[in-house]
């Protein structure tokens, strides 16, 4: 027997089916905030089916590797396959935990868990429903974003830049300084296109810190930081901000139709959003400098 999870994210729904013996809101604690009643007429984003690793037919070809990376988990590769993708991810010793099958536009998904450490598992499975979630929504306007973002019960300001450039410290700089304003997400928040507006909207991953918030807002404003012993703001517009906002999206490089996806959603955005880059210091004269620069425009 299964049970259905249903969750909405950015105003997608994502349908998780698991089997009896899971406890879905101990393995996605950060998801809470998003369930849903299931719909009967709205179709989901994505169906994922969520099964213990020794269910995996072990003849199944992995493919050809796209891509691989490194993180705190362990090594995540990429793998190409007939009709879809495979992700496989593996702990600090090279021993394979975790898979999520895919077919091409992520909308059927089959996720494969561990279960050798039950602590471990849930975080496992969240980032590989990221990261599906970040394809899938690429067919429907809508694009995850590394960046903090905040609001001020009017507009949403996200902040990109490198690991170490300081987006959380000005994200809590903001907070401190900005009247009302509150933390939207630290890590992944979703821009999502609806006519000529992009809303920001929480979402369940928000790096490390647990920020997880079924709210949106229209976006006022989205900067990179570099940081510099001055505050300075330079406003980019076509090109310059489309180059600006695109290293820090989601999306598989390798996948063609994906990547045209992504270029055609970002050249809305910068169309729409005032984007910028802010050279700065770690203080409150960044903050009202570049609130000033993006309010003036709303």
């Amino acid at each position: 027997m299964t049970q259905e999870h249903c969750f909405r994210i950015a105003d997608f729904l994502l349908l998780v089916r698991m089997a009896d013996k899971m406890d879905a809101d101990a393995l996605l604690p950060n998801f809470q905030t998003f369930r849903c009643g299931i719909p009967k007429e709205r179709q989901a984003l994505f169906t994922c089916d969520v099964l213990p690793l020794d269910g995996v037919d072990s003849t199944v070809a992995h493919g050809s590797l796209l891509e691989e990376a490194e993180n705190e988990m362990g090594r995540l590769r990429l793998y190409s396959r007939p009709g879809g993708y495979l992700l496989t991810l593996d702990d600090k010793t090279g021993h394979e935990c975790h898979l999520l099958q895919a077919d091409k536009a992520f909308n059927r998904l089959r996720a494969y868990i561990g279960t050798d450490h039950p602590g471990k598992a849930g975080h496992a499975l969240s980032s590989l429903l990221r990261i599906a979630y970040s394809q899938a929504i690429l067919y429907h306007n809508a694009v995850s974003i590394h960046s903090a973002a905040v609001y001020d019960g009017t507009y949403a300001y996200l902040f990109m830049g490198k690991s170490g450039t300081g987006k959380s410290t000005h994200a809590a700089l903001w907070r401190e300084y900005i009247p009302g304003c509150g933390l939207l997400n630290d890590d992944n928040p979703t821009l999502r296109l609806a006519g000529n507006e992009v809303r920001a909207y929480g979402t369940p991953w928000s790096g490390k810190t647990p920020c997880y918030k079924q709210l949106s807002f229209p976006v006022a404003g989205i900067v990179r930081l570099q940081q510099a012993p001055y505050n300075k703001f330079h406003q980019k517009i076509d090109t310059d901000a489309f180059i600006a906002l695109y290293p820090g999206c989601s999306f598989l490089h390798k996948d063609p139709v994906l990547h045209n996806r992504l270029c055609e959603t970002l050249i809305r955005v910068v169309q729409s959003v005032r984007v910028g880059v802010l050279e700065c210091r770690p203080d409150s004269e960044a903050v009202r400098l570049c609130h000033q620069e993006l309010i003036k425009h709303t």
